[in-house]
């Protein structure tokens, strides 16, 4: 029961990051809205794992090098997936987002020199068809899309690297790349400026009045933090394989449907039937490596 509730719970906080992203608008530069998102996780990480494990902040000389580069991989990976969400809509983004599990055997493959098998060129054929169908680089959101594609491709250098040095995704360990993030994007408070953070902005739909810091709160605290923190927590109990199996489907889905009750974007036929294969293909490769893991 504790592992389906941080399971629903990584994937609606997963879910509303787009959300969050459009809700605080132009009135934040995005670049500082890229810190901020990871400030807040870090502080809501910082204040919550204390209580989890009390020897969180103990690390040996050894941890420093993976520390800083898990660091930059998430700092990097978080901006380009906010960057995307400001130029296209959300389910353009979640869906070619969702390419990483492909990236992390093509990685794996070449730097960890896993093998593949004949089933995988069938997998990965059917994954190539599903991106050509959704055209990723055609209409206005082109660009967008293809910065989605540069930041599942940065999760799966992420991930790769986490294996190559034997890192977990710990909740002591997440504290601390969520600091590094932190601090690799701090400079954007200062080139871009602070942004109108504590602007009102009214929403006729709800008919209320509120701050934009709202919104940039829950993206950092509850969208980041809290899937950050329940992820680290549910890899305790079943593995990775197995938690992607249900990210990969349920999240860019449910992430949609937000896009369009929140903001009626109605994603293209053509992503639709590129986005089923392209997320079919990804749930069969994830399945197969789970079961090559048993055997």
């Amino acid at each position: 029961m504790k592992n389906l509730f941080y399971l629903a719970s990584i994937t609606l906080a997963e879910a509303t990051i787009g959300v969050f992203v459009k809700l605080a608008g132009d009135a934040i530069p995005v670049f500082t809205l890229n810190c901020y998102r990871v400030g807040f996780a870090f502080l809501f990480l910082l204040a919550t794992v204390p209580f989890i494990k009390r020897d969180f902040w103990e690390m040996d000389r050894d941890d420093i090098k993976p520390l800083f580069f898990i660091g930059l991989f998430i700092a990097l990976q978080i901006s380009l997936f906010n960057i995307a969400m400001t130029l296209a809509p959300i389910a353009n983004v979640v869906i070619f987002w969702s390419v990483a599990p492909f990236f992390v055997f093509i990685f794996s493959w070449f730097f960890l020199k896993e093998k593949a098998k004949k089933t995988h060129i069938l997998i990965f054929i059917i994954a190539l068809v599903g991106i050509l169908i959704a055209k990723p680089l055609r209409g206005t959101a082109y660009l967008g899309n293809a910065i989605a594609l540069c930041s599942g491709l940065t999760y799966a250098a992420m991930v790769t690297y986490m294996r190559y040095e034997g890192r977990d995704e710990s909740p002591s360990m997440v504290v601390w790349y969520m600091g590094v993030a932190t601090l690799l994007l701090s400079p954007a408070l200062l080139i871009f400026g602070p942004g109108e953070i504590f602007l009102m902005k009214s929403y006729p739909a709800i008919g209320l009045k509120l701050p934009i810091i709202l919104w940039v709160m829950c993206l950092g605290v509850f969208s980041t933090g809290v899937a950050y923190l329940f992820i680290s927590l549910v890899l305790q109990n079943i593995s990775a394989n197995a938690y992607s199996l249900v990210d990969i489907i349920v999240s860019p889905v449910i992430a949609a449907a937000f896009g369009y009750l929140v903001f009626n974007e109605i994603p293209s036929t053509s992503l639709i039937y590129g986005g089923i294969l392209l997320l079919a293909s990804g749930f069969w490769l994830t399945w197969d490596m789970q079961n090559r893991e048993r055997s």
